[in-house]
Formats: C-alpha cells, sequence, structure tokens
C-alpha cells in the first residue's frame, strides 16, 4: 500500500468532511492559550484521518495535534494536523487545511497538505518532487528580501516572541503576511507565492509535510537561526533557498 497515496486520498476525504461542516455548531474550545482554539470539526476531521490510517497500517504509530496518538510496533509513524487554522475555519476565513506525513525510522518519506476550499493538494515523496494537483512546484526565483513577499505566523498571546522581527522584515521585505496556517504558508513557500515563512514554536503536525514539501520543491529549511531544522518542532524558516541567508540575518538582530 503506498503511503503517499493514502495520505492524499485520506486528506481529500478530511478536507471534505471540514467542508460539510461548515455552519453547524462548532462546540469551539480554548486549548488553554488565548487564540489556540479546537472544535468539533477538528476532532471528527482526526477521527477519521486516524480510523483510515490504523486500517491500511495497523502498525504504524500515528501523531496527532487533538489527542488522536497511537503507538505502534513498526518503525513508521504518521504525523496529523487534522485542520491547521482552526481560527481561519471557525471565522470563515477560507485558508485552512489538513496536513498528512508518513515518516520511516525517523525521516519523512511523503507529505500531503489538502486546502478543501482552494481545491489545492499538495504533495511531495522524498526525491521525487513536489505537486500541485498533480502539476510540478518550484520555488520562486527572487533573490534579495526587498523583493519579497514573506509570511510569519504567531500565536495572540505570544506577539511579543515575534513582534520584533515582524516589524523588522516589514522594513525589509516587499510585504509580510500573516495567515494563520504553518503548513499552508509553507506549501505557499514551495508554489512561490511566498519567497520565505518563519514561525516559533511550531509542533511536528504543523511541519513535517510542509517541510518536505519546500525541500521537493527546491527550497531551503532550516531553525530561523540556520542550524539544522527538526520535525520534533521548535522554530522553522523556510525559503526558496536564495533568500535563505538573508533571511537568517535579518532574524538572527
Amino acid at each position: 500500500m503506498n503511503p503517499l497515496q493514502i495520505a492524499i486520498d485520506t486528506a481529500q476525504e478530511a478536507g471534505t468532511l471540514l467542508l460539510g461542516r461548515v455552519g453547524l455548531p462548532l462546540e469551539l474550545q480554548d486549548k488553554g492559550t488565548r487564540g489556540d482554539l479546537v472544535t468539533a470539526s477538528d476532532r471528527a476531521s482526526e477521527e477519521l484521518i486516524v480510523t483510515r490510517l490504523r486500517a491500511g497500517f495497523p502498525s504504524s504509530s500515528i501523531l496527532g495535534e487533538e489527542g488522536g496518538s497511537h503507538a505502534g510496533t513498526s518503525d513508521e509513524r504518521w504525523i496529523i494536523d487534522p485542520l491547521d487554522g482552526t481560527t481561519n475555519y471557525a471565522h470563515g476565513y477560507p485558508l485552512y487545511c489538513v496536513s498528512i506525513a508518513y515518516e520511516r525510522a525517523g525521516e519523512v518519506l511523503a507529505g500531503v497538505v489538502y486546502a478543501p476550499v482552494l481545491g489545492e493538494l499538495y504533495a511531495a515523496e522524498l526525491g521525487g518532487g513536489a505537486t500541485c494537483n498533480g502539476r510540478p512546484l518550484a520555488t520562486s526565483p527572487i533573490e534579495l528580501v526587498a523583493d519579497s513577499l514573506v509570511c510569519t505566523g504567531f500565536h495572540p498571546a505570544k506577539y511579543e516572541r515575534n513582534g520584533a522581527h515582524f516589524a523588522r522584515l516589514s522594513h525589509l521585505a516587499q510585504a509580510v503576511r500573516r495567515d494563520g496556517t504553518a503548513a499552508l504558508d509553507m506549501v505557499f513557500v514551495a508554489a512561490g507565492r511566498f519567497e520565505a515563512f518563519w514561525e516559533f514554536d511550531l509542533k511536528a503536525w504543523d511541519v513535517a509535510a510542509g517541510a518536505l514539501i519546500v525541500r521537493e520543491a527546491g527550497g531551503t529549511v532550516s531553525a530561523i537561526d540556520g542550524g539544522a531544522f527538526s520535525v520534533a518542532g521548535g522554530s522553522t524558516l523556510a525559503s526558496n533557498g536564495r533568500v535563505h541567508a538573508e533571511m537568517i540575518a535579518a532574524l538572527s538582530v
């Protein structure tokens, strides 16, 4: 059974579920930090994804954002975010997605990010390139931050963690966006829409699929200080590669 195809099929099914639940009661809850929300749709999407993955890969472990984690008996692991951009979803803002990554022996081998409102499915397999709706992706050719559209993210309760960087890049770059969905921001780098994306305090489910897609599209992913990227989470800087060193310098001040 092909992990990438399973991830594609499952992400599309979960995205359809999310669209079908638009307008239903959200059952909105705060997860303990202001602005960090979970809805009934997050949970329903995760339940669907976990059910599909356990049926296809019963020995794999699963790491899910909303508590749908399961221990496995093999070196395979699925890393899932059933709804990245929950606040956007709750307000009818159309930028949200489903993110699914497949890892074996500690290496991410396949990743899928599906944005159901946009009808865009991003996918990558290690060494096989990245696509959007089956079309090959390539990062932007822009070489200077001054000519770049860059993106970031932060929890409202933790603005100070990133506020100075946000202000600095607002002066240095052509423009800065904050869309509230790290996985989608990363694949927009892969698609050449953004030249760079950075964010602190991310989790594995935020970045596992997106990082592979960026790299397979020709981009670069590291920690914000230029150190090695870790799927375990932490700070993330993804770029087209051409502006990476300049972004590291700008974010190190």
